[in-house]
């Protein structure tokens, strides 16, 4: 049994979680009411800005055409492999350029550069290489999402404690031995921001893709809404993307608390 303190202190953090999620939903809930009645009482341009009615008979006819979950599937499926092989290829070479410093050396100025450049840029030569098609999609959101979790993981592997590598060198373990015993759990906080940080990049990223070549998923349908003057329809893609973003991070939320249960 918890002491009475303990117990308190358990309701109070309860009581703020509630009040966070409830000052959360508010917020949205006040911009929808605010939006609406700027439109009613037409003190915006719907024409421009669109309504949440506007947006509620675009999902609705989106769905009757048989269009809407097609559209979220594909975008859904093209970031989660985005997503995966981003995390997967950025933790391995993170880890590759822990173990050759020298290498990690060489390539210093060559992740800034790569992570600083405009991917939209490369967007051309990206379709040369690898087709309009889906390929290029997934190429543009690993352009994005690789180098931002190869620095961040690579960081967190060079942050941890100097005194506790020389400690189990002394012990004499070896240089895996070190990794897997110390540098990786060290850096578990570090990969799960990585992660939330390689979700979002790879959302970006899929969406740029499919500005540029798809013929489906979200970004086509807020590309095409915008070349035929329906903001109807972009602004419905662009709060069905705010919706599968929400979705996409909470998971990765609801994997840490997972991760961070099991660790204990």
């Amino acid at each position: 049994m918890y002491s009475k303190e303990h117990q308190t202190y358990l309701k109070n953090i309860k009581r703020t979680n509630y009040l966070v999620l409830f000052f959360q939903l508010f917020i949205i809930l006040f911009f929808i009411i605010l939006w609406q009645f700027a439109a009613d009482h037409e003190l915006i341009n719907t024409f421009i800005s669109s309504s949440p009615k506007m947006v509620v008979k675009t999902l609705v006819s989106l769905h009757q055409a048989n269009n809407l979950y097609q559209h979220i599937g594909i975008t859904i499926w093209e970031t989660f492999l985005s997503f995966s092989l981003g995390t997967l290829l950025g933790v391995i070479i993170a880890t590759i350029l822990w173990y050759k410093p020298f290498l990690s050396r060489v390539c210093d100025p060559y992740l800034t550069i790569l992570n600083s450049l405009p991917k939209v840029a490369l967007g051309p030569i990206i379709i040369i290489w690898a087709g309009a098609g889906m390929k290029s999609i997934i190429f543009m959101a690993l352009l994005i999402s690789v180098i931002i979790t190869i620095i961040n993981v690579y960081q967190g592997f060079m942050d941890t404690d100097p005194g506790k590598i020389r400690l189990l060198k002394s012990m004499k373990a070896t240089k895996s031995q070190i990794y897997f015993h110390l540098i990786l759990p060290n850096s578990f906080g570090t990969i799960i921001s990585a992660l939330k940080i390689n979700v979002s990049m790879s959302l970006i990223g899929v969406i740029m893709g499919e500005f540029l070549v798809s013929k489906s998923g979200i970004g086509y349908l807020i590309m095409y809404g915008s070349q035929v003057f329906n903001l109807n329809l972009v602004i419905t893609g662009v709060f069905i993307l705010c919706i599968v973003a929400a979705l996409m991070y909470y998971s990765v939320l609801y994997l840490e608390k997972f991760l961070l249960k099991n660790k204990k």
